[in-house]
């Protein structure tokens, strides 16, 4: 049985990566790491922070097997693909990529140079269910679902979350959930397996933890009910999972 555990990563110690048009900040390292299940969190290999200058991004370049959730929450991301999905990313609009055999796609700041607006945007990737395979692309907005405050999924596999209007990723075994929630609103944390929590706007109090301020995140292990709540107007990632890459791979053994 695995024993609960819970462990705070602030904001100042992630991963730090400087370009002179990008910083990234990361919750796992991703930059040069060729080994991303090795840091994982449950199914959670990448989950980047980044501020793109205005006019600058990522040109042209592939990815392959790989589920790939986009969360905009400053600015308007410039999405292009191979598969001929082209137009603006926004907060409040979900984007999700299954990169399957190879999908193509370049993603920069809408804004241009003169303007300064710089992009905030929060890429998180896990691992397809199966390797290669058709690639896929989906958009979802979900802006007035998140006024009310409550906890809004907006992407998973689950079977549980089929018929809902959640987009679909290609992990069974994973959902990301979002609330925005304004000064003494409360969300209640899944109880599962693994759990990452990601406060990218503002700052709130945490059941049996305490205070957390924007850019920190919560790792959970076999556990989960916490209460948050809100001290500023605050937005909150949080990832449920069922399975990590451990027990994957065991269960795909002979």
């Amino acid at each position: 049985m695995t024993q609960a555990d819970v462990r705070v990563v602030h904001a100042a110690d992630r991963e730090h990566w400087r370009s002179d048009w990008l910083e990234s900040r990361q919750s796992f390292l991703a930059t040069g790491n060729f080994d991303l299940a090795a840091g994982a969190h449950g199914m959670l290999m990448v989950h980047n922070d980044d501020v793109v200058d205005a006019g600058e991004g990522f040109d042209t370049h592939q990815h392959h097997s790989v589920e790939i959730v986009t969360w905009v929450l400053e600015g308007t991301l410039v999405h292009q693909d191979s598969l001929g999905h082209s137009g603006l990313i926004y907060p409040g609009l979900a984007q999700r990529m299954s990169a399957g055999s190879r999908i193509m796609h370049s993603e920069k700041n809408g804004a241009l140079r003169r303007d300064g607006t710089p992009l905030r945007v929060v890429q998180m990737w896990l691992p397809p269910d199966n390797a290669g395979g058709q690639s896929s692309y989906q958009e979802l907005d979900v802006a007035t679902d998140l006024r009310d405050g409550s906890l809004v999924t907006i992407a998973s596999g689950m079977k549980r979350d089929r018929n809902t209007t959640a987009i679909g990723i290609g992990n069974s075994h994973a959902a990301l959930h979002v609330a925005r929630l304004q000064p003494g609103q409360s969300v209640t944390i899944p109880d599962a397996p693994y759990g990452h929590v990601f406060v990218a706007i503002g700052d709130l109090a945490f059941e049996d933890i305490g205070d957390l301020g924007q850019g920190d995140a919560v790792r959970m292990t076999a556990t989960g009910g916490h209460r948050v709540t809100a001290r500023t107007a605050t937005e909150l990632l949080i990832w449920e999972m069922n399975r990590g890459f451990e027990t994957q791979q065991n269960a795909a053994a002979p």
